[in-house]
């Protein structure tokens, strides 16, 4: 392939287009994670559609490839940029709510912390996800499963539409009555399908809620564990709880007492009243004194920090599955590669508890409409240096092998972090219905994504 002048596109943008060895070329391909160290033949920062549409027709003169991206979260799922452009939309972060029709329309680049704000100035709540810096389209494209999934279902099912850029550089509007079958492809299926620069969904009712983490020194892992997974059987879709072990890095942030001290944690969110919420939790404390316990009533907008995830740029390696339900056995594996003893270099090895509204099909859904599993296991770690890197990757890989017995037989495409098919989070009927899809909407293949809806070759 002949070499891709970049350059020639700046006169054609609002935005910029850099090559390699431009000024700010490497900030410019830096993802938010910062293992995924990107290499595209160029970098496109839109401002809005028509620097969309203007990427994707010189893309197709040049016989190169587009990979859409906001923050960059998920970038480690890329196998290769080779001739590709590299579209940052962080520059399209527009945030508009309807609170009359109780709806968000947010374009391409927007971020779940700008959306939060904004809807909580109506009580209203989106579906976000554990992280408030996440870009809102490409959390919803895998799917979406956060603190209140459990009440309302996945985030790619509240979508009402999607704008849309095509492999033929045309902006299409789909939704349930217009262009139904890339609609529904759309929700969960990934980003094989275009270039989404805007996207509207439904809030929801709700302003505050009752939340927090109560933590035990690690080495009570083989009591919360199974404590917890007795403790959630009877817990309403309101409440959604998460048991991981944790080991807080040695920042300012945290408490002194707590940097590098090695944890075992649950975090919940009760969208209902405080004495429900306190009444619901009381199992937990009668475990005994824990070293922590930050439950209190706080703004449902603050989801998005109640996780501790990072809010600025860093080097992570992580991986996740799906899984059934948890015998003893199970529990037994996942302290063993988790646990105090277990010699973990990782920062947090985290269930989800799944369930509820998640384990419902969508009325009229789309591609991921429910999740048909228990748990969602998602472990990770910090890859400050080569050794560290290694360690890490190492350990992730042995947290999944552990626990592999028990796999729902389907992978979740927000929780995958390393290159793998998609052909893996979907059944095969799903499966072939994206492909025909993808056939029929990017025939030659232009758009590059993370865990790509392709034939295999």
């Amino acid at each position: 392939m002949a070499e891709i002048d970049i350059r020639s596109l700046g006169g054609r943008l609002r935005g910029r287009a850099l090559a390699p060895g431009d000024d700010g070329w490497d900030e410019a391909r830096r993802a938010w994670n910062l293992t995924a160290d990107q290499h595209p033949d160029g970098v496109v920062l839109a401002e809005g559609v028509d620097d969309v549409r203007a990427t994707v027709e010189f893309a197709r003169e040049q016989g190169a490839r587009v990979a859409p991206q906001s923050t960059g979260h998920a970038a480690s799922g890329i196998t290769s940029l080779e001739g590709t452009l590299l579209l940052r939309t962080l520059g399209m972060g527009g945030v508009e709510v309807d609170s009359g029709a109780r709806r968000a329309r947010v374009e391409g680049g927007a971020v779940w912390s700008a959306v939060a704000p904004k809807a909580a100035e109506h009580g209203l709540v989106g579906l976000s996800g554990s992280a408030g810096e996440v870009g809102v389209v490409g959390y919803t494209l895998g799917g979406g499963i956060g603190w209140l999934s459990r009440k309302h279902g996945l985030a790619c099912n509240s979508v009402t539409s999607f704008e849309v850029v095509n492999a033929e550089g045309d902006v299409v509007r789909t939704a349930a009555d217009s262009e139904p079958d890339l609609f529904w492809a759309l929700r969960g299926g990934g980003g094989s399908f275009g270039v989404v620069t805007a996207m509207e969904f439904e809030l929801y009712p709700l302003a505050e809620v009752y939340a927090g983490m109560i933590a035990w020194p690690a080495a009570r892992g083989g009591d919360v564990v199974p404590a917890y997974l007795d403790w959630i059987e009877g817990l309403p879709e309101e409440m959604s709880a998460w048991v991981r072990f944790l080991t807080l890095p040695p920042i300012p942030q945290v408490p002194e007492h707590l940097r590098g001290v090695p944890l075992v944690d649950v975090t919940a969110a009760y969208a209902g009243p405080e004495a429900e919420g306190a009444d619901l939790i009381r199992p937990l404390l009668d475990l005994g004194e824990p070293m922590m316990n930050t439950f209190a009533t706080m703004p449902a907008a603050g989801l998005g920090a109640l996780n501790g995830d990072p809010e600025e740029p860093v080097p992570g390696l992580g991986d996740g599955s799906l899984l059934g339900a948890l015998p003893a056995e199970a529990v037994d594996a996942f302290v063993g590669v988790a646990g105090a003893e277990s010699g973990s270099p990782l920062l947090s090895v985290q269930l989800r508890h799944l369930g509820g509204a998640l384990a419902r099909p969508a009325d009229g859904g789309g591609a991921t409409s429910s999740l048909d599993a228990e748990f969602a296991l998602y472990a990770v770690g910090m890859a400050m240096g080569p050794d560290m890197a290694a360690a890490t990757s190492a350990h992730v890989t042995k947290v999944g092998e552990a626990l592999e017995p028990w796999s729902a037989g389907r992978r979740y495409l927000n929780f995958v972090d390393v290159p793998a098919p998609a052909a893996l989070s979907f059944d095969d009927e799903t499966y072939e219905r994206l492909l025909s899809v993808r056939k029929r909407y990017d025939p030659d293949d232009l758009f590059r994504a993370n865990h790509e809806v392709a034939p295999a070759v």
